[in-house]
């Protein structure tokens, strides 16, 4: 069989692409890259949030267009938007061939030789997986080391996608970044849907600094990343380990999502403004070059006008070096969704500010940075990014000169505006 993966959503739903893929890779089958040169489509889905639904099927519609006019003869379908809506995606698309489940991929050769819906429970837990390939460039790679989420944020259906949180084992962890490694990956990017969680199911408590320093003494370690972090599980140890050495980008990916504690209170996000504030103080303390990225709601139930301006007020204040901002989606399950809702035009108009706001905050950051040295990183031989920058979802930067795909160096930033940056390489040799 030849496919066609079509892989939707977030690097942890990447992941899952990776494993099934290269299991039928090992079994004989071909992966190609164009959907008419393949027998069957398979869609990985997201299915988080509501213009992530639309995209999936928006990707099943395409896939079953080109079925109808003979160009592939299979669609088989997986991923969050079939854990989220189950038998109905066959319903609403009866031409799909295969509806499976996230824990089907195990066994995904022979799921794909039946029709219908297979739905399976969620594993209960994680492990090193019997096959993985990379679908990223070959010196960067995610590391998946939890799924699930015991949370429960009022806005959010991840508990309901992907189950209870859930660690990999250390050694497992361990084991596949020994491999990654030894396959010349050179960025290991940690993820989960809370990083700082991991373990607290396995050990009784987190243990994400342990799972550090054991990854730090392996052989030929380029750098780590740190994914996904929760602002009240940061610890002032984690800081010390990631200021101690240059193995961990001085980078945290901690979403906070609000400030006003009307707000963060109805999200239900565990933690106020004062713990927000505590833990960003911290970290700039401990390692003053670190580089922090948030995702903020605008428009959730009940926020206010004040609620609102006291985001914007923290966002200057803070001046995060990559911020994302989403207007909050109504999404059935979830508590949030009967709560009293804010109008669709004043999210829109809030998520406008907020961008805007941000560009200003830019606009002081690259005034410092121009003329400094940062550490980056080659994802081809005349652009990549900063340390400052996470793969896919941050910015990139152009060099001056050619470099070596893949390799870590310091360079200095020739000019910046906006996320468009030009940096000059000073020991890429």
């Amino acid at each position: 069989m030849k496919f066609y993966l079509i892989s939707l959503g977030c690097p942890k739903n990447l992941t899952n692409s990776e494993e099934f893929s290269a299991r039928l890779l090992a079994k004989g089958h071909k992966m190609v890259f164009t959907p008419e040169q393949a027998d069957e489509i398979i869609i990985n889905t997201c299915g988080f949030i509501a213009s992530a639904v639309k995209e999936a099927k928006d990707e099943i519609r395409f896939a079953l267009d080109l079925k109808k006019k003979g160009a592939v003869k299979k669609v088989a379908v997986t991923g969050c938007l079939v854990e989220r809506f189950k038998e109905q995606v066959a319903r609403e698309f009866p031409e799909v061939d295969t509806v499976f489940s996230i824990s089907a991929q195990d066994t995904v050769e022979n799921t794909l030789k039946k029709r219908g819906v297979i739905l399976d429970p969620l594993p209960s837990s994680l492990y090193l997986p019997e096959y993985k390939m990379s679908l990223t460039a070959p010196h960067t790679a995610y590391l998946k080391v939890a799924d699930g989420c015991n949370n429960r944020c009022a806005y959010c259906t991840i508990p309901f996608i992907r189950g209870a949180y859930r660690s990999k084992p250390m050694k497992d962890v361990v084991r596949e970044a020994k491999l990654m490694i030894e396959n010349g990956v050179q960025e290991i990017s940690l993820i989960a849907q809370d990083t700082t969680s991991y373990g607290m199911d396995l050990y009784g408590k987190p243990q994400l600094l342990e799972l550090l320093e054991k990854l730090l003494k392996l052989k030929g370690l380029g750098r780590l990343r740190i994914m996904y972090g929760y602002p009240h599980r940061v610890t002032k140890e984690i800081a010390r380990l990631m200021a101690s050495t240059d193995k961990i980008f001085h980078y945290l990916d901690i979403p906070l999502q609000h400030i006003a504690d009307p707000v963060l209170t109805r999200m239900n996000r565990h933690c106020d403004a004062a713990q927000i504030r505590r833990t960003l103080d911290m970290l700039k303390t401990e390692v003053p070059d670190i580089s922090l990225r948030t995702n903020f709601i605008v428009g959730f139930p009940g926020e206010t006008k004040k609620d609102f301006n006291e985001l914007k007020k923290f966002v200057k204040e803070y001046e995060f070096d990559n911020m994302g901002v989403f207007e909050y989606f109504r999404e059935k399950g979830t508590a949030a969704y009967a709560m009293e809702q804010v109008p669709a035009r004043v999210k829109h108009e809030r998520a406008a500010e907020l961008v805007e706001t941000q560009s200003r905050v830019i606009d002081r950051i690259n005034q410092r940075l121009t003329g400094t040295v940062l550490e980056a990183i080659a994802d081809g031989e005349d652009f990549g990014r900063t340390y400052k920058d996470a793969p896919d979802i941050d910015g990139k930067v152009t060099f001056t000169r050619p470099v070596k795909t893949g390799s870590i160096f310091k360079a200095r930033v020739v000019s910046a505006e906006g996320y468009e940056r030009e940096l000059e390489p000073l020991n890429d040799k």
